[in-house]
């Protein structure tokens, strides 16, 4: 099965750095499209990044608000995926959610298109 494990969530300025990862700790690393979303205060889940896993980088994808502010990989080895969010704004407060499992059909950065939901990192930016 596949189990979700968020960290790195924090508060921080207006420009600085975080990096959040998701380790998969269930007993099959998920090897399915795999992404990081986000949920900010009274707004919908929404799509920020997506990535193949184990593909050298295939089927990445970035929401436009965050393309060439935040980087998504993996380490296969560790079944660990990460997300690295550069010049952060106070419009990326929110809860940070990375999911597995991809569901044809569904674009990459549809929410409704995943199975399998971490339990969320909060992220501040003032």
């Amino acid at each position: 099965h596949v189990q979700l494990v968020e960290s790195g969530g924090g508060s921080v300025q207006a420009g600085e750095s975080l990096r959040l990862s998701c380790e998969d700790s269930g007993s099959k690393y998920n090897r399915n499209c795999v992404g990081w979303f986000r949920q900010g205060p009274g707004k919908e889940r929404e799509g920020v990044a997506s990535i193949y896993p184990g593909t050298g980088g295939a089927g990445v994808y970035y929401a436009e608000s965050v393309k060439g502010r935040f980087t998504i990989s993996e380490d296969a080895a560790k079944r660990t995926l990460y997300l690295q969010m550069d010049s952060l704004k106070p419009e990326d407060t929110a809860t940070y959610y990375c999911a597995a499992g991809r569901k044809n059909g569904f674009a990459y950065l549809d929410a409704r298109g995943y199975r399998y939901w971490g339990q969320g990192t909060q992220v501040t930016v003032s």
